[in-house]
């Protein structure tokens, strides 16, 4: 699963392309491109603070820089024009800021299946209006629990959908509104909060369907992680060097991502950077003048813990390294 999103960078007013941002501050808008499953940022463009959230061009130009960074076998067949090859489905995420056609189309064109958000309009309105009180279906978490005060319905029969894709549909939550939460007329009046999106995924089951685009929000998580590498201060006056450094911080956020999957168990594995910084990266230490071994301390509380990732992680370099017999034989 791929996630688009953008995000925005406060900077002062003398950086190259700085802009004013639709949230009354200054600075750079970029748009991302995550894999949900590792939480690597596949891909990033640096945008002037005036750039738009649903810029269909910037979204597929991510998408396209997202999809080349995949492995080889991934992929395969989702080049624009493959006719047959794909091994490995994709999905593309967005929220509503990335529901335009031209996006749908460039995700039909390379192969992939699409969910993305959806405007609350009349058309919708007007279909949940239409929808029989019994066809609402109760929304799931992700232990499969029913989700309390939530149902979802698909209005593809209630709401013209010819201007998309062929075989996109339309699927709609409902959900009891939590305090503080902004709410429409129409939900005022209808009592419940209301969300949509669109998809081409071709599953049966609409509660699984908007429970992965719920799922989406993980993308927020990875922002704020690559922020906190870096991302959330550009240095340099110009653009040019300033593309540099979110490559570098992407890197870095990447690089920091995997060695928690890999060598973290527990909390510490979907710790924030700034949590492994404390733990992991601070613990105090000193070279032996002889041997020149490294030595930590070990009355720090994460000290072991450090040295067991550490082990995990060249366990599976080791492993990764060293040739199977059959690549052997070969």
């Amino acid at each position: 699963m791929i996630d688009l999103d953008a995000t925005i960078i406060r900077t002062k007013a003398d950086k190259q392309d700085a802009a004013p941002t639709y949230k009354r501050t200054y600075g750079h808008h970029p748009l991302l491109a995550m894999c949900a499953e590792t939480d690597e940022v596949l891909a990033g463009m640096l945008r002037p603070g005036n750039a738009g959230a649903n810029c269909a061009e910037d979204h597929v130009v991510v998408l396209r820089d997202a999809i080349d960074q995949l492995p080889v076998r991934w992929r395969a067949g989702h080049d624009r024009g493959d006719a047959d090859g794909v091994q490995h489905r994709i999905l593309v995420r967005a929220d509503s800021a990335g529901a335009s056609h031209w996006l749908a189309e460039e995700c039909v064109e390379r192969n992939c299946e699409f969910s993305l958000g959806y405007q609350v309009d009349e058309r919708v309105r007007d279909g949940v209006i239409a929808v029989p009180t019994g066809c609402w279906h109760p929304a799931v978490d992700a232990d499969g629990g029913r989700r309390d005060g939530a149902e979802v319905v698909e209005l593809t029969c209630f709401v013209n959908l010819d201007a998309w894709p062929e075989g996109t549909r339309l699927i709609v939550r409902r959900e009891r509104p939590h305090p503080g939460a902004q709410l429409s007329l129409f939900d005022t009046v209808e009592g419940f909060r209301h969300t949509a999106f669109i998809t081409n995924q071709p599953d049966a089951d609409v509660a699984a369907l908007e429970l992965r685009q719920r799922q989406r929000a993980r993308a927020e998580n990875v922002i704020r992680d690559a922020k906190a590498t870096g991302l959330a201060n550009l240095p340099f006056d110009d653009i040019v060097n300033n593309e540099v450094w979110m490559q570098l911080c992407f890197t870095a956020h990447d690089l920091l991502a995997w060695s928690q999957r890999i060598g973290c168990t527990g909390q510490l594995r979907r710790a924030t950077p700034k949590t492994i910084r404390h733990r992991f990266l601070h613990i105090a230490a000193h070279i032996t003048p002889n041997g020149r071994r490294l030595h930590l301390d070990h009355h720090w509380p994460w000290t072991q813990a450090l040295l067991d990732a550490i082990n995990r992680v060249r366990t599976a370099f080791t492993a990764a390294a060293t040739p199977t017999t059959a690549q052997a034989a070969l």
